[in-house]
């Protein structure tokens, strides 16, 4: 982390492993939209994931100015694979599965960028990174509320499902990312 913040405060090294969850979140993210645009000939879709997909490369170059790369998590592979396929396995099946798995990444998303958000709102000196990781969240908050509006269909049992286990997938992946 580029920053003059003294290396003892407490608040230091949480904030380092919580930007190595959102590396490695914007790295999946961006993955998911590839994946996405690997298996989706629907025009709607194709679309949402291009404009998006940008918008998660910004976020990524944001993290990336202020976390160092040799904090960076080591599974950045995996995270890769895992949005891949986060991404690709609703595009093959509507793009109403789509819009619901952005809509629960995104909602999983903004619990997490709103807790860090939360903890750094009494310290000023990490002021700079809580604005970056505000302008994230508020990012996400939007991708979310489109897709919501873009689902034609209500979600199914199976999507339901599948939006379940990418939520329970996220809050593993975000443990495993904090530590490696």
């Amino acid at each position: 982390m580029r920053t003059n913040k003294p290396k003892t405060d407490g608040t230091y090294n949480w904030l380092q492993r919580e930007l190595r969850t959102d590396h490695a979140g914007e790295t999946g993210a961006i993955a998911i939209y590839d994946g996405i645009l690997a298996m989706s000939s629907c025009k709607k879709v194709r679309g949402f994931a291009t404009k998006h997909r940008e918008t998660e490369k910004r976020h990524l170059q944001h993290i990336e100015s202020i976390l160092p790369a040799s904090q960076r998590s080591l599974l950045l592979p995996l995270w890769r694979i895992a949005g891949f396929c986060t991404g690709a396995i609703p595009a093959l099946i509507s793009s109403s599965a789509v819009f619901a798995t952005i809509e629960a990444v995104e909602s999983f998303v903004d619990s997490h960028y709103s807790q860090q958000i939360d903890r750094l709102s009494d310290k000023p000196l990490y002021s700079d990174i809580s604005d970056i990781l505000q302008e994230c969240r508020q990012d996400e908050l939007e991708h979310r509320d489109e897709a919501v509006k873009l689902q034609v269909l209500a979600p199914d049992v199976f999507v339901r499902g599948w939006c379940w286990l990418v939520g329970f997938g996220s809050v593993i992946s975000v443990a495993l990312a904090r530590r490696v």
